[in-house]
């Protein structure tokens, strides 16, 4: 069973609580996921993030076949980090945590997403042309969506 990490890391110009009313809103994800992926929301954002949410989603991640995603936020500290986990979806492990650190001038955002590929030995031998460029692809994306929303961080 091999299990993949990816691991990314962006400071923002804005403050903590900024960042944190941002990044923890269910809501939010939309405008930081590729449009072509065409992510919608079905339920569970509602309310204020905490342990224990279920939230329901249609995403397109390949050949436009939508495909439904649960996840399940699993832990929440105020201002420091949540982990969302896929409960059903397209994964076979979706473990993704999410940390915010003040820096001078800014937050650091961090983000660690363990996952597995589904279809065993056929999933690991797509993996390194067609799953991780498609995630690299995405989280590229949202790092340029928040520099657009946000700014771009300068070194203090």
């Amino acid at each position: 069973m091999k299990i993949y990490t990816l691991h990314t890391k962006q400071n923002l110009p804005i403050s903590l609580d900024k960042a944190w009313d941002f990044l923890a809103n269910p809501k939010n994800l939309k405008i930081i996921t590729p449009d072509y992926m065409g992510f919608k929301t079905l339920s569970g954002d509602e309310k204020e993030m905490f342990a224990g949410q279920i939230i329901q989603y249609i995403v397109t991640p390949v050949l436009g076949i939508p495909m439904k995603w649960v996840t399940e936020i699993t832990h929440v500290v105020d201002k420091k980090y949540f982990v969302d986990e896929q409960r059903f979806g397209p994964y076979a492990l979706w473990h993704h945590k999410h940390f915010l650190k003040e820096i001078p001038g800014g937050v650091e955002m961090e983000d660690i997403v363990d996952y597995k590929v589904p279809m065993g030995f056929l999933g690991q031998i797509v993996h390194p042309f067609l799953v991780k460029p498609k995630l690299k692809e995405i989280f590229d994306y949202r790092k340029e969506k928040l520099i657009e929303l946000f700014g771009e961080y300068k070194e203090q």
